[in-house]
């Protein structure tokens, strides 16, 4: 019999699975095609057994130290934040950053999420209280997988991100420090190399590795479209000289 092409099929391999189908006798097609039905289902509730998993573990343990809602993220709820929001982080994260990550968590923000909260004074001035930071809880390969996987599924806000939007273009490092230290001031909150720079925000060293390029973008644009309560401050900066911090990130991150 001659074989039959079908073009919404894209590889070789299912075009031929299918043509020798066609060249079985009813019953072994039928057994056949069962078979493919079976798998088919077993694949699917695997997926949906994961992407539960993962939002159990997030609901039900993350939830405690992140908001999971917009609706938690009032005045006094972002002061008593330990981590980042996570309603939006399927916009926000890179999906493999975050795999890795929860495997082996390294601190992001030197002086947590409200640096108020565990600042003390000494004769050399204030300092960060290192012993009062609470440490991420390190999860196993396969949880990784499945919170990573749910997590890229909260996409809030993901509207006000313009997809592909940012270019990639090269930038020397002595002008994009000069911008991100002196220019825009940036350091005041952020570090841009290990031990130099502010501490209230989060390092910016692995921004570009671990945030997706336009989420960045979208987020220096206005901060408080993502948070109403943020404490980034809305510079109302040129896109322009937007893109100029992004590509100095990026550079910073060993992207280039």
């Amino acid at each position: 019999m001659k074989s039959i092409e079908y073009p919404i099929f894209h590889t070789p391999l299912i075009e031929l699975i299918i043509n020798e189908v066609i060249e079985m006798h009813s019953y072994s097609r039928f057994l056949f095609l069962f078979i493919l039905t079976v798998l088919g289902a077993v694949w699917g509730s695997q997926a949906g057994a994961q992407t539960q998993s993962g939002s159990s573990l997030v609901q039900g343990e993350c939830a405690a130290c992140h908001a999971v809602s917009a609706s938690q993220l009032t005045e006094k709820g972002r002061m008593a934040q330990k981590g980042p929001a996570l309603f939006y982080a399927g916009t926000k994260y890179r999906r493999d950053w975050v795999m890795k990550w929860l495997q082996d968590p390294v601190r992001i923000r030197p002086g947590g999420m409200f640096a108020g909260n565990h600042t003390i004074v000494t004769e050399e001035g204030d300092e960060i209280d290192a012993g009062s930071l609470v440490p991420h809880p390190r999860l196993d390969a396969k949880q990784a997988i499945d919170v990573a996987d749910y997590l890229m599924t909260l996409t809030a806000h993901a509207d006000v991100v313009r997809a592909q939007e940012y270019k990639p273009k090269k930038v020397s490092k002595r002008m994009g420090a000069m911008n991100f230290n002196k220019f825009k001031g940036c350091s005041s909150c952020h570090q841009d190399e290990p031990e130099y720079g502010g501490v209230s925000g989060p390092e910016l060293y692995t921004a570009y590795s671990r945030l997706k390029a336009d989420f960045i973008v979208a987020y220096i644009r206005n901060p408080l479209v993502w948070e109403g309560v943020s404490l980034m401050p809305h510079s109302d900066l040129k896109d322009k000289e937007i893109y100029k911090l992004v590509h100095y990130l990026k550079l910073i991150s060993g992207e280039e």
